[in-house]
């Protein structure tokens, strides 16, 4: 029989840079569960990121016990550490602070194929290119 579920909670975190002080503890406290032992968990299965922000859909049961997914980094974030920038343009259709060549936009698809919504790796650079334009940034595509 599954364990009765208390509620979800989607953070984003630093890879393996999780520690119980905020916004991280404040947000699990109220459920009653170890933020110490989450912070731990949530560090050895992604220290490889070096601080990468990682979604997490952490799962809270009745009993306090927990379990969590990580998903794949924010898009935007992806292209950020590709093109070496600190922030997209304030007025993307004017200002322009990088450009992604093709190649560039199929190493941030195999990245996030897992969590787009197609299969399709075309379709799948299209929806890279989307967030690059809103970002100020120009593709090859």
């Amino acid at each position: 029989m599954a364990k009765p579920i208390k509620t979800r909670i989607k953070i984003t975190i630093p890879a393996g840079q999780a520690t119980p002080a905020p916004p991280i503890g404040p947000t699990l406290a109220p459920y009653g569960i170890s933020t110490q032992e989450f912070c731990a968990q949530f560090n050895e299965k992604t220290r490889e990121g070096g601080g990468i922000l990682t979604p997490v859909v952490l799962t809270i049961y009745d009993d306090r016990s927990f379990d969590f997914i990580t998903k794949t980094p924010p898009t935007s974030e992806l292209i950020r550490r590709e093109l070496k920038i600190k922030k997209g343009s304030a007025r993307p259709n004017l200002e322009k602070v990088g450009k992604l060549t093709k190649e560039q936009i199929k190493k941030i698809v195999e990245v996030k194929m897992p969590d787009l919504n197609t299969s399709d790796p075309d379709q799948a650079a299209k929806i890279v290119a989307g967030t690059a334009k809103q970002m100020g940034i120009d593709t090859e595509i």
